[in-house]
């Protein structure tokens, strides 16, 4: 590794090093990201069968929830029998029998990572990853010497980026 002299070179020793090791993680929530943006389509879903059985004479509310479908809503109830979109549940017996689209394990793993909250097991690396991505933000001020010209042309990008962002935040 090469030797720290002042601030300018430990920055970007450490935003190169940091760098690489991050590269897998940035392309996971690269991917995961874009995957999220289609996450309301069936870009990419397979279509999945469940027959489970859940408690018996449960509620609109409470079936929905057992289930994890989003916009779930009974259309019809026949004999105990709830008709919804994708599939049918017996209040009887508590049997449901119904199919979802749901993106492939893998992919499905990955957008999980954008999706957790402090009490899951990632959030330690959520953090980590943030905190990373808000140091190359810092540290790549000090990539070139304030005096070039590529510094001061990286200032307008850097102005244009941020006006670009609030602007997107409040629209």
């Amino acid at each position: 590794m090469a030797k720290i002299k002042d601030t300018r070179t430990f920055m970007r020793i450490v935003h190169r090093y940091l760098g690489f090791f991050m590269a897998g993680i940035m392309a996971v929530y690269a991917i995961s990201g874009v995957l999220l943006i289609y996450r309301d389509t069936d870009f990419l879903k397979q279509e999945k069968k469940y027959e489970k059985v859940f408690d018996k004479n449960l509620d609109e509310k409470s079936l929905g929830k057992e289930i994890k479908m989003k916009g779930f809503e009974v259309e019809k109830t026949e004999n105990g029998i709830l008709y919804f979109k994708g599939g049918t549940y017996n209040s009887a017996n508590g049997e449901a029998k119904y199919s979802k689209k749901e993106l492939p394990f893998v992919l499905n793993k990955m957008t999980q990572l954008h999706k957790s909250q402090s009490k899951d097991t990632l959030s330690p690396l959520n953090a980590f990853f943030g905190i990373s991505l808000f140091f190359f933000v810092i540290s790549s001020f000090w990539m070139f010497n304030v005096k070039s010209k590529a510094f001061r042309e990286g200032m307008y990008y850097a102005a244009a980026g941020l006006i670009l962002a609030i602007i997107l935040v409040f629209i």
